[in-house]
């Protein structure tokens, strides 16, 4: 697939990613089939949740989709470890009595996925590292799952692709599919987005988006784990589970950039590297920072367009999290909680912020309830492959296109994983090929 064929196919598609999350569903709740309100009607009165992944992003999703609506219950869990569905049910357990599941519905092991999926559940969180997203989105899909699909969706072109097909099956299926995203579903960056929509700051000309903040957590590897135990409990610091910080974390400044030029870029070059996080044992192979320059398709007048992007994870430094777009008649600087406009059409939310954690399933259930199907995969699937163009542009040193990171045949997820042997992966140096070779699962 290249660039030309890609951007045709997603065309008309443009308009409606382009809107805020609550104009985009009354766009598709005007042409929405009759066969997807005949579905919603066969739901019952309470949604019935699974969880695929129950650390604390897949525990805070759950809670969230219960405080949407008090017509929800957790009826499933799975996550490759029993310790942390117990961990989940004692957390969720303190908001009440509708996520008691029972302990059938609980599934340990790498197979635990297809467990959840097999149960009565109408939406299932996938909230697992990010490696294993596009196996699990697309059996979710082939199962007739609604999803809530958390970012990133993949961490590399291979699974990118999988995740595409998957959501083209969810349209024929009538299903829903809301990301974790959640910049799009707050009320200051729709607010902001539908005014910029609208002209207030003219042509977006550039953008910066900017993730810098100090270190995350970290786990130590434990003797009597295997080394996939080791790495998956530990998976910020391996790209095969979490893509690097640039895929995991920044994906969400680079979503909001996509998302006001209604594009995605054309090519990237990138510098980074590992100077502070460089032990190998707590840290794995990822880098601690980033820097990218995106070319996005030119203006109307032929102007190119670029896109800086900034992440790192470095204790000791200046902190800082927002998206700057300058266009022709002023400018927008954004941030959980904030958004103003200035030049021309100056403006500053002041209204009420809403939870956009919450506000993602509270949209969530209203598609499935009112039968008017959204999907949100196509846009966290291009906003994570941003994402990877400018991690590889970075660990390899090269200037790399949109077509070279969507057809990348590399696939840096196991397709035979075990939970075994995995040696360590090599830390990526500018100038050389990466991955060296492909993941080695038996012992050496």
């Amino acid at each position: 697939m290249d660039r030309r064929t890609f951007m045709r196919t997603t065309a008309a598609l443009g308009a409606a990613a382009a809107l805020p999350p609550v104009l985009q569903q009354g766009s598709l709740a005007a042409t929405a089939p009759e066969a997807a309100r005949s579905r919603a009607a066969r739901v019952g009165s309470e949604l019935r949740i699974g969880v695929i992944g129950c650390g604390g992003r897949g525990t805070g999703a759950a809670a969230n989709a219960l405080e949407a609506s008090p017509e929800t219950r957790i009826v499933a869990l799975g996550d490759l470890f029993a310790d942390r569905i117990d961990s989940c049910l004692a957390q969720l357990g303190k908001l009440g009595g509708r996520a008691d599941v029972a302990p059938a519905n609980r599934f340990i092991g790498l197979q635990a996925f297809e467990g959840v999926l097999g149960t009565s559940c109408d939406v299932v969180i996938l909230a697992t590292p990010p490696g294993f997203r596009p196996q699990h989105f697309a059996a979710a899909v082939d199962a007739g799952k609604h999803v809530f699909l958390e970012k990133p969706v993949a961490v590399d072109g291979t699974g990118i692709r999988t995740v595409l097909a998957a959501a083209a099956r969810a349209d024929e299926r009538q299903l829903s599919v809301v990301a974790g995203t959640q910049r799009r579903h707050e009320t200051s960056y729709r607010e902001a987005m539908e005014r910029i929509r609208g002209g207030a700051i003219g042509d977006i000309v550039a953008a910066r988006v900017f993730w810098n903040m100090g270190s995350l957590w970290h786990k130590q590897p434990d003797p009597t784990r295997t080394d996939t135990e080791n790495q998956v409990r530990n998976w910020l610091y391996h790209a095969w589970l979490s893509g690097d910080h640039i895929v995991e974390q920044h994906v969400h400044n680079i979503d909001v950039a996509n998302w006001a030029l209604a594009a995605t870029p054309v090519r990237c070059v990138a510098v980074g590297g590992r100077q502070v996080r460089t032990d190998p044992v707590n840290f794995g192979h990822i880098f601690d920072h980033f820097a990218v320059d995106f070319e996005y398709p030119p203006a109307s007048d032929g102007a190119p367009r670029f896109v800086l992007s900034m992440a790192r994870q470095q204790d000791g430094t200046a902190g800082r999290v927002e998206e700057v777009l300058r266009g022709t008649r002023g400018m927008a600087r954004l941030a959980p909680g904030f958004a103003q406009i200035t030049g021309q059409s100056p403006w500053e939310f002041t209204g009420q912020d809403n939870n956009p954690y919450v506000e993602e399933h509270v949209d969530l259930q209203r598609a499935i309830r009112s039968g008017t199907p959204v999907n949100e995969a196509r846009d966290v699937a291009y906003s994570t492959l941003t994402a990877i163009m400018g991690r590889t542009a970075a660990y390899t040193g090269a200037e790399v296109s949109w077509d070279e990171a969507l057809n990348d045949p590399t696939e840096l997820f196991p397709r035979d994983l075990q939970m075994g042997v995995l040696p360590q992966a090599t830390v990526p140096m500018p100038g050389r090929p990466w991955p060296p070779k492909p993941p080695n699962l038996k012992s050496p």
